[in-house]
């Protein structure tokens, strides 16, 4: 398992810095090229989809796998894989971040936020002070979302992603928009 953490946190750091870019140039569109890479044999994904077949269970090669696919921006490949990751382990919330991250690049906005909002509850105590990027970008995405439709919920939303990450600009302005 130490090797999925590895890999689980440069996806996360590569995530954060995704994250660190505006709301809007977070969501990315898919090329033409992109598809057309996502339907070419990738040697990565085809070894890894031989692991997996010998071993569904084996989280660490489906975790690759993810990764695999969303470097490939395979969106729908990766947000698949890391359902199958929830289904596995239900209680570890990186996979519920992946799966936001992915409907986001997919810009599935709708699910993107309910993947947000499950990763945020999945989060344990003891994990906080790790995730704390994460989680303010979590918690910033689900009040952007809710800013024209429940106005109370994204501002505590917007709280949590400050208290979490005070220097967001993108937060500070969606607060400061939420509280004039």
């Amino acid at each position: 398992m130490k090797m999925i953490r590895m890999n689980i946190k440069t996806l996360f750091v590569g995530m954060i810095l995704a994250g660190s870019v505006t709301f809007v140039n977070a969501q990315t569109t898919q090329t033409d090229s992109a598809a057309a890479t996502s339907q070419t044999s990738n040697p990565t994904i085809d070894g890894l989809k031989k692991q997996i077949e010998a071993n569904p269970q084996d989280t660490d090669a489906l975790a690759k796998l993810a990764g695999a696919y969303q470097d490939a921006s395979d969106w729908t490949n990766a947000i698949e894989t890391w359902k199958k990751i929830s289904a596995l382990l239900p209680d570890w919330a990186p996979s519920y971040y992946s799966q936001a991250y992915a409907y986001q690049s997919a810009k599935d906005d709708a699910n993107a936020k309910l993947a947000y909002e499950k990763y945020i509850a999945t989060v344990k105590p003891e994990e906080i002070e790790a995730n704390k990027k994460n989680l303010a970008y979590a918690y910033f995405y689900v009040a952007f979302s809710e800013q024209t439709t429940d106005k109370n919920k994204a501002k505590e939303h917007i709280a949590k992603s400050i208290q979490y990450d005070p220097t967001n600009q993108d937060a500070i302005k969606l607060s400061q928009a939420l509280n004039s």
